[in-house]
C-alpha cells in the first residue's frame, strides 16, 4: 500500500509572534516544527504500513528549510520525501493545493494523508482543494482509520458526537486529535533519516507555470491582536459592587 502524507511546517506553538519593519512575520530565531495535525497523519501513515505493508512518502511544498520537518517524519520512519520549492515570495491555499496535487498525481498513491488544518493560518482548505483537483473522497476530522478490502471505514469528529463514513480507496483523509500518539523519533531512526532519499523540485520539474499556481489571495496586512487590558476589582459591599459591575458591563464593556 502506498500512502501519501501531505505535510506542512509550522512555527512551534509556543512561539511569540511578532512584526518586522515592513509589517510582515517575523521568522527570525522562531523554532519551526511538524504541523501537529500532519504529526497525526504521519503516525497514522506509519501504523498503517506496519499492519498492511507498503511506503509512506512526505509531500511538502516550501523553502529548503522545510527540511528539517521533512527529517524528522523520515526519523519516525516515513520511506522518503518529495520537496517542491515553488520559489514564489507569498503561496496561498489554491497554490499549494495545486503544487500538491500535481505532485502527488505523479507518485501513484492508495491513500493520502493530511492534517485537517494547519496551525498557523488555520484554513482548512489544502487537503480538501487536493482531493477536488485530483478528484478523490475526502473525509475531514478524523479520529480512527480502519483499512480493509480496497476500503476506509473512518470515525469522524461531528458537533455533538462522531459519525462513520465507509470510501473506497483511494480517498483522501485529514487527520484529527485523538486519532494517535505519535512516537519519539529513536537514534537509530534519526541515523537512517540522514540516508534516506529526498527528491528536491521545482515547479518546472512538475509541468507547471508560475501563472498557473500564482495565488488567488493577497495579503494586504498583518497586524497583532490588541493587548488585553487588565482586569478591574470591584470592592465595597455586595449590593455597592453589584450595582458598579452592571454599569462597567453596560458602559465600559458594552456587552449588556
Amino acid at each position: 500500500m502506498k500512502i501519501i502524507v501531505l505535510m506542512k511546517q509550522t512555527f512551534d506553538t509556543e512561539a511569540k509572534i511578532t512584526l518586522d519593519g515592513q509589517g510582515k512575520i517575523n521568522r527570525q530565531g522562531v523554532n519551526l516544527i511538524i504541523n501537529p495535525y500532519d504529526e497525526f497523519a504521519v503516525e497514522e501513515a506509519l501504523r498503517i504500513k506496519e499492519k498492511h505493508g507498503g511506503e509512506v512518502v512526505l509531500v511538502s511544498v516550501g523553502a529548503d528549510s522545510v527540511q528539517e520537518a521533512l527529517r524528522q517524519a523520515l526519523a519516525m520512519g516515513a520511506d522518503r520525501a518529495v520537496l517542491i520549492n515553488p520559489e514564489m515570495e507569498e503561496v496561498d491555499e489554491f497554490t499549494t493545493a495545486t503544487i500538491l496535487a500535481r505532485a502527488v498525481s505523479g507518485l501513484g498513491y492508495d491513500l493520502i494523508l493530511g492534517g485537517w488544518r494547519a496551525i498557523d493560518d488555520g484554513s482548512a482548505q489544502v487537503a480538501g482543494r487536493v482531493a477536488e483537483i485530483l478528484d478523490l473522497p475526502v473525509v475531514n476530522q478524523v479520529t480512527k482509520i480502519e483499512i480493509e478490502a480496497g476500503k476506509a471505514v473512518a470515525t469522524r469528529d461531528i458537533e455533538g458526537g462522531n459519525e462513520v463514513v465507509e470510501v473506497s480507496l483511494p480517498a483522501v483523509l485529514t487527520a484529527q486529535k485523538g486519532l494517535n500518539e505519535p512516537r519519539y523519533p529513536t537514534m537509530k531512526g534519526i541515523m537512517q533519516a540522514k540516508k534516506k532519499p529526498m527528491e528536491k523540485k521545482n515547479l518546472a520539474d512538475l509541468g507547471l507555470s508560475a501563472d498557473q499556481a500564482a495565488p488567488k489571495v493577497k495579503v494586504l496586512e498583518y497586524f497583532l491582536p490588541k493587548p488585553r487590558a487588565a482586569g478591574k476589582i470591584l470592592e465595597g459591599e455586595v449590593p455597592e459592587a453589584v450595582a458598579a459591575l452592571v454599569k462597567a458591563l453596560r458602559e465600559e464593556a458594552k456587552v449588556i
